[in-house]
């Protein structure tokens, strides 16, 4: 997974594709690429149209432009793009995923200093590995007769043990003791148990790790309980989808959170929110969750200092409490906001 980069005085220069999206999108991006630069990363940005409109003109559920400058700098910077519920186009995350093959979903879940939580004396620390292409997510339904339709949730060795294995790799890179597989081999015993059963494989190879496993119900009430006990979770695609969601509320939110997905070849860097078109225009977003995305992309390209130097300012921001956005208690703008974290690098 290695970036492609250009030379500049004897520097590196990291190419990547910006995604902007629809509603706060734009946004929160450009909030995102004013704190990368000034981390001091050299960054060469390229921007590409993706929105619903776009897709809707085009028909296409990934446009070609996005394609071929993916294809091209292999790491992008995406915002949320809105997708239709119950009908219309192919959720452009999952086209995504599948055609540039980003089979790890990860999502840090990290306590930040100063968000007001239920979970105050808590430092949560966890991160989350979701399988990204196949499941419930291949989108294999058909109605069989009118008003019964069935879904097919798939579920493979390879997905299953490469998904694992990347997430026994990121434990030990990184000091991570434990590793949580998450399930519902108790019913769906072929699929998820086949799941299992690689996860377990795969778990004898890091012997220094501690293997757990939990049903997926008995998980979700163990994080609400317990979530300082969790360290890494290894998921199926929609148990991760879910149970993510459900760790973001623990530290205050989707606007919080960062995410990655990430494959042999590229990598797509976003927030895990939505579009949330009644915000949009308004500059009340908060573009903390892409921030923390774009620090993981930092880390990605090799760029350690900058990374650093972007978490450290962020964490300032919100250990001092006093220019934040809405969402989190503040009554700052997004560009208040985005002031303060550069002020935090300066």
């Amino acid at each position: 997974m290695i970036a492609e980069v250009a030379r500049y005085n004897g520097g590196v220069l990291h190419r990547v594709t910006v995604l902007p999206g629809d509603g706060i999108g734009p946004e929160v991006i450009q909030a995102t690429v004013r704190a990368v630069d000034a981390t001091g990363a050299k960054i060469d940005w390229q921007w590409v149209e993706l929105s619903g409109d776009l897709i809707e003109r085009t028909g296409q559920s990934v446009p070609d432009t996005v394609l071929e400058s993916l294809h091209l700098n292999r790491v992008g910077l995406k915002g949320p793009v809105a997708t239709p519920v119950g009908g219309g186009f192919q959720s452009v995350n999952v086209a995504l995923r599948k055609r540039l093959d980003l089979f790890a979903n990860v999502r840090p879940v990290r306590s930040l200093p100063g968000v007001k939580t239920r979970f105050q004396d808590v430092k949560i620390d966890l991160v989350i590995f979701r399988e990204n292409t196949e499941d419930l997510y291949s989108g294999l339904e058909h109605e069989v007769v009118t008003d019964v339709v069935t879904s097919l949730k798939v579920i493979t060795r390879a997905a299953s043990v490469r998904i694992a294995r990347y997430a026994f790799d990121y434990a030990r890179r990184n000091g991570r003791k434990k590793v949580t597989a998450v399930h519902k081999a108790n019913i769906m015993k072929l699929g998820d148990g086949l799941f299992l059963r690689c996860c377990r494989e795969v778990a004898r190879e890091f012997p220094e790790i501690l293997y757990q496993e939990l049903i997926v119900d008995n998980a979700a009430m163990q994080l609400v309980l317990r979530p300082e006990t969790f360290d890494v979770l290894l998921l199926p695609n929609l148990y991760g989808d879910i149970v993510s969601d459900l760790a973001a509320g623990l530290v205050g939110g989707l606007g919080l959170v960062p995410g990655a997905n990430m494959g042999e070849k590229y990598a797509l860097f976003e927030a895990v929110h939505g579009s949330a078109p009644d915000i949009a225009g308004k500059g009340i977003a908060n573009p903390t969750a892409l921030m923390q995305s774009a620090i993981l992309m930092l880390r990605h390209l090799g760029e350690i200092e900058a990374a650093q130097k972007l978490e450290s300012a962020i964490e300032r921001v919100y250990a001092e409490g006093t220019t934040l956005t809405a969402d989190v208690g503040g009554k700052a703008t997004t560009e208040q906001f985005t002031e303060a974290v550069l002020s935090a690098m300066a």
